[in-house]
């Protein structure tokens, strides 16, 4: 008999996946409530963290919360209930402490405030093809949340957040990865608060980067710039893609912009980035890019719904549709470079 014959059926992975926004909701919970932030390089027992996040439900739950965060990876503990002592893992200790260069809780931060509500609406997007968020019943085609996103500064500043958290080792990465020292100009189309410009002007003190988006963004971005001392080498300039041009540079960069485009309008930005770029200029895209087969990286193939959820017809895609829409346009070749996680760079050379 085959191995697969002897298996017993198990509805654990049914029950583990159907359920779990359960695990889902108390990661973000703690993210929220700023229990890692609480515990960054301390430990305390349940009972300082209940008076402390001042929580006002049983003793009980306060520990059921707690221990499933132990259960889950994210907290250690020593003893038991009344006697327990609680601290941070390793990597919510990077990653989730407030406080830390490194926090990436921008991105679960958005999670909980926006798109947990809006993930509700799954089927309606699966049955309509429309949009559930902000703009849900007044959506105007691509990207059309941003404009009501961007109707509200502090949404703004924590959508900001949440994608430059979500892409901060992607820029680390792809600033060691990449030899840009070959390189003197470089723009970031839809570059947010600068966060890429910024990673790729303090390891490569030639180049001269341009952050391109929205102007409601120029204050974040400015500000944020400002901060790494380098506002002689990373200009800021306010624009739409979509409607503006683009200016030339040796080397054109987005970060999560080509997912939440239609098909159509994929390609005519593709297209407006080759004829901005000189002769062997450079195009980087840096994504949840899907392995061609479909089967490996589950986080970009949900992130492509969660395109449907935001815009409709946007969706993530694999390498063979990068090189489609790039050799459309008139590039020579492409490559995929990995970065970290699920997250790769699709380069394609004029």
């Amino acid at each position: 008999m085959s191995e697969a014959t002897n298996q017993q059926p198990n509805p654990s992975h049914i029950m583990q996946i159907g359920m779990g926004f359960w695990a889902s909701k108390t990661l973000l919970a703690a993210v929220k409530l700023n229990l890692f932030t609480l515990l960054s390089g301390t430990k305390l027992n349940g009972n300082a963290i209940k008076q402390q996040l001042a929580l006002g439900t049983t003793d009980r739950h306060v520990y059921d919360w707690l221990d499933a965060l132990v259960s889950l990876g994210f907290l250690v503990r020593e003893g038991v209930m009344e006697n327990s002592i609680y601290s941070n893992s390793m990597d919510t200790e990077i990653f989730l402490d407030r406080k830390n260069p490194s926090y990436i809780g921008g991105i679960l931060e958005m999670g909980n405030n926006r798109l947990y509500r809006f993930w509700g609406d799954l089927e309606e997007g699966l049955l309509t093809g429309r949009p559930q968020n902000e703009s849900k019943d007044e959506s105007r085609g691509n990207m059309d949340f941003f404009m009501q996103l961007y109707k509200d500064p502090v949404k703004l500043e924590e959508f900001m957040d949440a994608m430059s958290g979500i892409q901060l080792g992607n820029f680390m990465l792809l600033a060691r990865k990449f030899d840009f020292s070959k390189f003197k100009t470089l723009l970031d189309v839809g570059g947010a608060d600068g966060s890429l410009s910024i990673h790729i002007c303090r390891n490569y003190p030639s180049i001269r980067c341009t952050t391109f988006d929205l102007p409601t963004v120029a204050p974040l971005a400015n500000k944020k710039i400002a901060e790494a001392n380098l506002s002689d080498r990373i200009s800021f300039i306010g624009g739409d893609f979509a409607t503006d041009p683009i200016l030339s540079a040796e080397i054109i960069t987005m970060g999560n912009i080509l997912h939440g485009l239609d098909e159509a309008t994929k390609q005519i930005l593709v297209n407006k980035v080759y004829a901005a770029l000189p002769a062997n200029g450079v195009f980087i895209t840096i994504e949840n890019i899907i392995d061609d087969d479909r089967r490996e990286n589950t986080f970009g193939m949900l992130m492509s719904l969660n395109m449907l959820i935001e815009n409709g017809e946007a969706f993530d895609y694999t390498p063979a549709d990068f090189g489609r829409w790039t050799t459309k346009a008139g590039f020579q070749k492409t490559e995929i470079l990995p970065l970290a996680g699920p997250s790769s760079a699709a380069i394609a050379y004029k």
